[in-house]
């Protein structure tokens, strides 16, 4: 009598099941990259946060002292008044950017003849070194042969050359043109790719009901716009929050740290000054900041979540 032969099932082996799932894989596409941040930059910013509760100074080990570099920016008026500076420019070219950035991608989303060679023309002041671009504008902001005051005076609007980086409301202000002449292509070419998601459908659909053009934009463009807006502006509030190397190479945080952000204070007081642990402490208070940005945007996003069929 033959006996019947059972099939055994056989459980797939965990190295198998991990060859197979999908979050196993995408986690090992993303291991390499996490090492790379936790190398350039936990370790830096951890060591950063250590150093703002030492004395460290440049050539001598420092010994922890809690909190009493907080203590001494607490009541330094230049510190409050980089603040001040920072929380000013961040705004006010973040505010002008957006702007302009907008009325920019509008304006090329539309048929435009040589539409192509105009986007290129845009990212120009993107992609050229910071560095070099404000050694341009230095020239262009320069007491004696500045171009701008040279052209004001020959239409006949000025009478005497402006002082631009030597008066500090002028030197507040010049910064902030430089700084919103170069970031204005990110945020506008950013926001064109977004214009160019949104279907036509829904703007002949509009029209038919008879919306006019500011209608189509404020309740067609706007909120189909947003997410990519509240990103855009995101990485734009943070890449103006921390800026550098335009301040450092225009006015060094001149005239009388009229034009001071908190990172070229950090810098001045930790690398030129020698106090690392003061300079860290600069650095490490402005991450509340960075923060408070990154979650404003966050919850921004949360209340848009119905365009991507969740809830509002």
């Amino acid at each position: 009598m033959a006996v019947p032969s059972v099939a055994v099932e056989t459980r797939p082996s965990i190295r198998s099941r991990l060859a197979e799932s999908r979050n196993a894989l995408g986690f090992g596409f993303m291991l390499p990259a996490a090492a790379l941040l936790l190398v350039f930059l936990t370790y830096p910013l951890g060591l950063g946060i250590w150093l703002g509760f030492t004395d460290t100074r440049i050539g001598r080990p420092g010994i922890f002292i809690g909190v009493e570099n907080y203590e001494y920016l607490w009541s330094d008026s230049v510190f409050w008044l980089s603040v001040f500076n920072t929380l000013l420019y961040t705004v006010s070219a973040s505010i002008l950017k957006f702007v302009l950035g907008l009325w920019l991608a509008l304006i090329l989303n539309e048929k435009l003849p040589f539409k192509s060679f105009f986007r290129a023309v845009v990212l120009l002041p993107w992609v050229v070194p910071t560095v070099l671009s404000a050694i341009a504008f230095w020239w262009i902001y320069d007491s004696q042969f500045s171009i701008l005051s040279w052209a004001l005076q020959q239409m006949g609007l000025i009478d005497h050359r402006i002082n631009f980086l030597g008066d500090p409301t002028n030197a507040r202000a010049s910064v902030i043109a430089a700084n919103v002449w170069r970031g204005i292509p990110f945020v506008a070419i950013t926001l064109l790719a977004g214009l160019q998601t949104i279907p036509q459908s829904l703007y002949e659909a509009a029209t038919l009901d008879g919306a006019n053009r500011w209608q189509l934009f404020r309740y067609v463009t706007l909120p189909l716009l947003t997410p990519i807006i509240a990103i855009t502006m995101t990485f734009s509030v943070l890449f103006t929050f921390t800026d550098f190397q335009l301040i450092y190479v225009l006015t060094r945080g001149g005239p009388v740290n009229a034009t001071h952000l908190m990172a070229t204070l950090s810098f001045q007081r930790g690398i030129t000054g020698g106090q690392l642990g003061e300079g860290a402490a600069i650095a490490v208070a402005m991450i509340p900041f960075l923060l408070a940005a990154i979650l404003f945007s966050y919850f921004g996003l949360q209340r848009r979540r119905w365009q991507q069929g969740g809830g509002d």
